[in-house]
């Protein structure tokens, strides 16, 4: 009988600590999603008695292996690893796109007009980006590599540049994205400095990351 009650003890035991088991190992990691745009916003308004300087920032194009919801890390001997439950918050493409336009707008004053119509007399520069490398290295870096354009609508010269931008970035994924954040800001401005220089009718060097 004794033994009996110790065997019937022990199968009880383990039908309990079964569904706990079973608990621990379907249970995954929370999925974290990041933006390249958001924040305080901080709009340049535009001097007094002057019209606000009107834009199209058309949509950027990003290389095939960075098309991906997930972030892509460079690891080592050439591989590139996906962080599965670290992810962009929309498209990258889209998200490159809207923080060039949102950090044009706040350089200049100026409002994007993509798929919208100009008000009419009104002067409009159109821009363009192709992002050759979009590189992420945990750790290590954050790089942008572009070449972009800026052509005044209706008669204006195309002025084209390369520009690369590469951020020095601590540990973790929150320090990655902050660095990439850190280098679109600065393809803005290099961005807006050359629809200056449009609006001004020079030419313009191309900036990199000094």
């Amino acid at each position: 009988m004794t033994l009996f009650i110790q065997a019937r003890r022990a199968l009880t035991g383990a039908a309990l600590a079964a569904p706990l088991l079973l608990a621990g190992c379907s249970s995954t990691p929370t999925d974290q999603f990041y933006t390249l745009s958001g924040g305080a916003a901080t709009v340049v308004p535009p001097a007094a008695a002057s019209a606000p300087l009107f834009f199209e920032m058309r949509p950027v194009t990003i290389p095939a292996q960075v098309r991906r919801p997930q972030l892509m890390v460079a690891g080592e001997a050439g591989k590139i690893e996906l962080m599965e439950h670290h992810r962009w918050a929309g498209p990258l493409a889209d998200e490159i796109t809207t923080g060039l336009s949102l950090g044009i707008a706040a350089d200049l004053g100026g409002v994007d007009v993509y798929r919208n119509p100009a008000p009419a007399g009104s002067t409009l520069y159109r821009i363009g980006a192709n992002i050759q490398r979009f590189e992420s290295k945990e750790g290590s870096y954050a790089l942008i590599d572009a070449v972009w354009n800026v052509r005044k609508v209706d008669g204006g010269s195309v002025q084209t540049c390369r520009s690369v931008f590469q951020e020095n970035v601590g540990p973790g994924y929150e320090a990655l994205v902050a660095g990439h954040r850190a280098a679109l800001a600065k393809l803005s401005a290099a961005i807006s400095a050359g629809v200056r220089s449009q609006v001004a009718g020079g030419t313009l060097a191309c900036v990199n990351n000094p």
